[in-house]
């Protein structure tokens, strides 16, 4: 088992406290190396500013895109305060680089 590092933006605050209160059960990030390491029983150190908490990883899946993953994985479980499926697909959108990135390596769905 391997502990990794998971920041999320001070901007972005809403999502850590959305997973430490179990609002939020699956975590994505663009499959890019160092994220299709991760495995089952792994342990996830998220950090937000100067907070920090684990979270144990259930399972693992990689998705090639966004369309793919939400017909899979209702898309509360990865956006909980989004209202529409499109809505929290935009969301990737706000994050630097993270278009070309999905586009070039797909995406890791972490199952907390």
């Amino acid at each position: 088992m391997k502990n990794w590092i998971l920041r999320i933006r001070a901007s972005d605050k809403q999502i850590f406290d959305d997973i430490k209160s179990g609002l939020k059960t699956v975590e994505t990030r663009a499959a890019t190396e160092k994220y299709r390491k991760i495995a089952p029983g792994d342990t996830l150190i998220f950090t937000c500013e100067k907070e920090r908490m684990r979270k144990t990883v259930k399972e693992v899946t990689r998705f090639a895109t966004r369309d793919k993953m939400c017909k899979e994985i209702p898309f509360k479980q990865i956006s909980p305060r989004a209202a529409t499926e499109k809505e929290a697909k935009e969301k990737y959108d706000t994050f630097p680089g993270y278009q070309e990135k999905i586009k070039k390596f797909g995406l890791v769905a972490l199952y907390l």
